[in-house]
């Protein structure tokens, strides 16, 4: 009998090149990248042993019986074996991470190794082939088993790939269910032309799918540095976690890379971070290097001693105090190191990542070149922070949030006139949360901005319960962060909020520190000048805190400037201090501005504010915040 082996001399030529382009990329280690270099080695023996078997029982003159038997046999081994590996593949890929894999390809083995039985005892009962003393090659009676077990572990496969529907992205499914089919619709053209070996042609077929839906290098590599991505450190993270290896990590953030590419563009952007990557792979090794993020990189250092951890960082510390060059651009990119050890820090990949990403912060937060590490105590700082975010969003979602009010007093009339929204979380979870702690969280997440909408609703109603009973009263004060200005909407939103609620503009006062009007003056400036003409007021609060100009507030159409406490406090012990204080209030008045002194708690402070002629005082002496209905008491008798 003659064959046609040239689709297996071609799919020989095909699984090259796969391995040779699968092997440029770094693939994690994990169950089912192992399984794929399975498939790939059970597809070439097949094809491989077939090619030589073919040819060796095609010139029985030029071989040796013996070794066409043994290059036979493993040729029977290899065939049913790569339908076996395939469908392994499809285990690990659709257990992946669930730890079970490994136990349902022990017991899914079975008809595989009883198979190998029948194969190692052929030559005595020659059941599923027989080669003669002449190299003559007959089938045996049990021939079809071969291909019986190549279309049992296909099916296996497809059924795998559907039974898991929940448990499997679609694409992944269909990409699962797909080189199954192609091979055992090979594999039954094959039979029906028994001449022409196609089965090495069939698994290349389901390699190559596999390659480049599944294993594609592209899935895992950044495209600008070339180093292992995001997705590709997640799953060695979670490799390392489960063997419970010991291991470090760094994530190197670069710090305001956004003014690189403002100042250089994009491109030269892109090549400074290329150059960066080149530099870390090289410090980097033998450890893995990823690109964590767009300026973020991060080096996987496993069985490391602290020392060596130490002197790692040293290097890149001072590295990144040094200038790097583009052809004829040159800058100094600093940068922000976060630590994190496993188990030591954590031992879930999800506290690490949560660790590693505060550590990065803290060490952007501050001025300082170095690294932070986080250990057990910063860790549940951070687990706190997460629980609150947590808190913050169910009272969002609940408009569940407290307003409490601080009435402010006037120092003409002695009336309390207006007062202060403050937001307040009395009762949560984790006990009273104070604005120190969760203001701050609430800007980082910008969870604030629809805070500050729900305050100003609870305010307007509060505001036009107490004009019921007390027309006198002036209105409130509502604190605006930076993050509200960064709202395309925010006059049309505040605008619709005070008329819904059918409240008076002018008894909306809106309170912005002087921060944010350096940072956002055009936008603060269009905002208020509108607010102005609607009867809405504006207040620069926390004058005196370090940003203070009297130029700054020239420029705003303001109708009052609350001195920060720390000024009040400082007057009590300093006459250049006290100076300074009247100096400016008597500016601010010539301006035609009222001036608001808050924190005041003794007898003493309240004398020199008196004295200094400040129109508005505010502070535990007179008045401390109180919940809604302690509030609306407290004023509606005045």
């Amino acid at each position: 009998m003659h064959w046609n082996i040239a689709a297996e001399c071609i799919s020989l030529v095909y699984l090259l090149i796969i391995w040779f382009y699968s092997r440029k990329s770094s693939l994690v280690p994990s169950l089912k990248n192992r399984l794929f270099y399975f498939c790939f080695a059970a597809t070439f023996c097949a094809i491989g042993f077939n090619i030589l078997s073919t040819a060796m029982l095609s010139y029985p003159e030029h071989s040796i019986n013996l070794l066409t038997w043994l290059v036979t046999t493993i040729y029977f081994i290899a065939t049913p074996l790569m339908g076996m590996a395939y469908f392994f593949y499809t285990i690990a890929t659709v257990f992946e991470g669930q730890g079970n894999a490994l136990k349902i390809m022990k017991w899914t083995s079975i008809p595989g190794i009883f198979y190998l039985v029948l194969v190692l005892i052929n030559p005595f009962c020659k059941e599923l082939f027989h080669i003669d003393a002449s190299g003559a090659y007959f089938q045996g009676p049990l021939i079809i088993t071969t291909y019986l077990i190549f279309y049992i572990y296909c099916l296996a496969a497809i059924t795998v790939a559907f039974v898991r529907t929940k448990q499997v992205d679609p694409i992944i499914r269909k990409i699962l269910a797909t080189f199954p089919i192609i091979a055992v619709l090979v594999i039954i053209v094959q039979q029906l032309y028994p001449t022409v070996i196609l089965s090495g042609s069939a698994a290349t077929c389901a390699l190559l799918i596999i390659y480049l839906y599944l294993q594609n290098k592209q899935n895992s590599t950044d495209y600008l540095t070339g180093l292992p991505n995001r997705q590709e450190f997640l799953k060695m993270l979670e490799l390392q976690t489960r063997k419970s290896r010991n291991f470090t990590l760094i994530v190197l953030s670069l710090r305001d890379f956004r003014r690189v590419n403002d100042t250089y563009g994009q491109h030269t952007g892109d090549r400074f971070l290329r150059e960066i990557g080149n530099f870390l792979i090289k410090r980097a090794q033998p450890h893995c290097l990823y690109r964590y993020g767009g300026d973020e990189f991060a080096l996987l250092c496993q069985g490391t001693s602290d020392q060596d951890i130490k002197k790692i960082v040293e290097s890149l510390t001072a590295r990144m105090q040094e200038p790097w060059s583009v052809d004829e651009n040159s800058c100094v990119i600093p940068a922000a190191i976060g630590i994190v050890r496993y188990p030591q820090s954590a031992k879930v990949v999800e506290d690490l990542i949560n660790g590693i990403e505060y550590a990065v912060a803290k060490a952007k937060d501050s001025k300082r070149a170095g690294a932070y590490y986080c250990g057990q105590e910063m860790l549940k700082a951070v687990r706190r922070r997460s629980q609150i975010i947590t808190i913050l969003e169910k009272n969002l979602e609940a408009n569940t949030f407290s307003v409490f009010y601080q009435p402010i007093i006037s120092n003409h009339t002695g009336q309390y006139v207006v007062a202060e929204s403050l937001l307040r979380i009395p009762n949560s979870p984790l006990g009273p949360l104070y604005p120190n702690e969760f203001i701050p969280i609430a800007e980082d997440t910008g969870i604030i901005v629809d805070i500050t909408y729900q305050v100003l609703q609870k305010t307007c109603r509060f505001i036009n319960r107490i004009s019921e009973v007390n027309p006198n009263f002036e209105g409130v004060h509502v604190n605006f962060s930076g993050h509200m200005f960064s709202q395309i909407d925010l006059a049309d939103r505040v605008e619709g909020i005070i008329t819904s609620s059918g409240t008076p503009f002018n008894k909306i006062k809106i309170e912005i520190t002087e921060s944010i009007l350096l940072e956002n003056t055009k936008c603060v400036s269009e905002f208020a000048e509108r607010m102005q003409k609607k009867g809405v007021r504006m207040e620069l609060d926390d004058f005196g805190t370090g940003y203070s100009n009297i130029v700054s507030v020239m420029t705003m159409p303001l109708d009052t400037v609350k001195l920060d406490k720390s000024l009040i406090w400082a007057a009590m012990n300093s006459k250049k201090s006290a100076m300074m204080v009247r100096s400016i209030t008597r500016i601010f008045h010539e301006m035609g501005m009222q001036v608001l002194a808050e924190g005041v708690e003794t007898e003493e402070q309240e004398r020199f504010v008196s004295q200094c002629g400040i129109d508005l005082i505010q502070g535990f002496l007179f008045a401390k915040p109180m919940a809604e209905d302690e509030a609306f008491a407290w004023l509606r008798k005045l």
